[in-house]
């Protein structure tokens, strides 16, 4: 694996740097002091830099409202340690916060143990990661396993049960915020949930599309990440949310927020105008998922014809 960063410009360079320095030292601080063996002894194996600033393919132009994140994955010593919340939620929260890291970093939280399982069943994901991935820090004697590719059948029925089971979520999800939208009984409770349920509709969309294409799917409810990662793999789905309009990115922050605020806050409030503009896109984002899933699934069955 990569351990070269010469590609990326000096600013980015320092930016990963400082990330790799808060997320070790805030490791550190959530372990400290813990009884359970796998806290006293738990470590960072590696930090992997995947996706767009791995590949080169990044976009920096915030301006316009594209710019490529940075997407990390951690691979820890014990699955106790994937608990984002227990062991990441500082780490997150202070490079959030941090105003020498204007760009948005998400990260993934696996065992070596889950990432070694993936390549062996060829998980496209995994895969690519191992082939394209920057290691930004590593622990010596902690090889990843050589992937091995699942066969085309393997992917085809994996990718064919992951279509049948989201899409069909995705529908129910649409049709619960929908008829939420409709009932006048009370309307502010009620366009909350819509609110909540446009979210799950978006999400399952993102879930859909992401396990058809790379058989796995990360334990995220952020949309924002979700899309990234969605966009990264096919352009085509960018088409379901507008950028260019601070409306229009507003309103996505909006559906961001909605996992958690449209259920708990009392302060969190949308509009019919919003709301319905949502739906919209969330609907747009439900066929561009189809279409690009079923011709993945024909190239599948291709593959997996020309092998029979």
């Amino acid at each position: 694996m990569r351990t070269d960063l010469d590609h990326l410009p000096e600013r980015q360079q320092d930016e990963l740097k400082r990330i790799v320095e808060t997320l070790l030292a805030e490791f550190d601080k959530a372990v400290a002091g813990g009884t359970q063996p796998f806290r006293r002894v738990g470590q960072i194996l590696k930090i992997i830099l995947f996706g767009s600033y791995a590949r080169n393919d990044w976009v920096d132009e915030p301006q316009n409202g594209y710019q490529s994140d940075f997407d990390l994955l951690i691979v820890v010593s014990h699955e106790q340690l994937t608990n984002i919340a227990d062991y990441w939620y500082v780490a997150e929260d202070k490079i959030l916060r941090d105003p020498t890291i204007p760009r948005t970093v998400n990260i993934i939280v696996h065992t070596m143990q889950e990432v070694n399982d993936a390549l062996a069943k060829g998980q496209y994901f995994f895969t690519d990661i191992a082939r394209d991935g920057i290691a930004l820090y590593e622990l010596p004697n902690h090889p990843l396993t050589t992937p091995k590719p699942a066969t085309p059948q393997e992917a085809y029925n994996m990718a064919d049960g992951y279509f049948r089971e989201k899409l069909a979520d995705v529908d129910v999800w649409l049709e619960t915020a929908r008829s939420h939208m409709r009932n006048p009984a009370d309307p502010i409770r009620y366009r909350k949930h819509a609110a909540f349920s446009l979210h799950q509709a978006t999400e399952t969309a993102y879930a859909c599309f992401l396990l058809v294409r790379t058989l796995y799917f990360p334990r995220s409810h952020n949309i924002k990440f979700l899309r990234g990662l969605a966009e990264e793999t096919d352009a085509r789905v960018a088409a379901a949310w507008p950028r260019e309009k601070r409306a229009d990115r507003r309103r996505f922050e909006l559906l961001k927020r909605a996992y958690v605020e449209a259920r708990y806050s009392p302060s969190y409030t949308i509009s019919v105008e919003d709301l319905q503009a949502l739906a919209e896109a969330v609907e747009r984002l439900r066929t561009l998922v189809e279409a690009a899933s079923r011709e993945r699934l024909d190239y599948l069955a291709a593959e997996a014809g020309s092998e029979a």
